[in-house]
């Protein structure tokens, strides 16, 4: 049985990421930065770019990857369509865990709430302006 995230749901081209540098949606907290734009594809997709700045050990830069990876999958059917690009901090290198986690849940919330149509008011709905 096959865990891990789909290919469809990976950002994996070039191409992609270049475009994704341009983005205009961004998030930032203090191990990650996120940017994000809308796609086609009817499905979020993941990207991540955790350079060498971030650690120089690669044991540390994929444990800073596995941990995303986890929380996209758990989060990734709540997501709307949209191209996702984290990137890692220098500050990530050698945090715990559970921290890295918190993080980039709370960047994921964010997104969703950014993400939303605005609500409207129903028109019988009482205003703070006399008509």
């Amino acid at each position: 049985m096959r865990v891990g995230l789909p290919r469809e749901s990976r950002i994996r081209r070039a191409g992609d990421f270049a475009a994704m540098r341009n983005a205009s949606g961004r998030l930032g907290g203090r191990c990650f930065s996120v940017r994000y734009r809308d796609n086609e594809l009817g499905q979020a997709r993941l990207g991540l770019a955790i350079s060498k700045r971030v650690s120089k050990r690669a044991v540390e830069r994929n444990r800073i990857k596995r941990l995303v990876r986890e929380s996209f999958r758990r989060i990734r059917a709540q997501l709307p369509a949209v191209d996702l690009l984290v990137m890692a901090r220098e500050q990530a290198s050698g945090l715990p865990g559970p921290e890295l986690l918190a993080e980039i849940d709370y960047l994921w919330k964010k997104l969703l709430s950014q993400k939303r149509p605005p609500a409207l008011k129903p028109d019988d709905a009482a205003g703070t302006i006399a008509r």
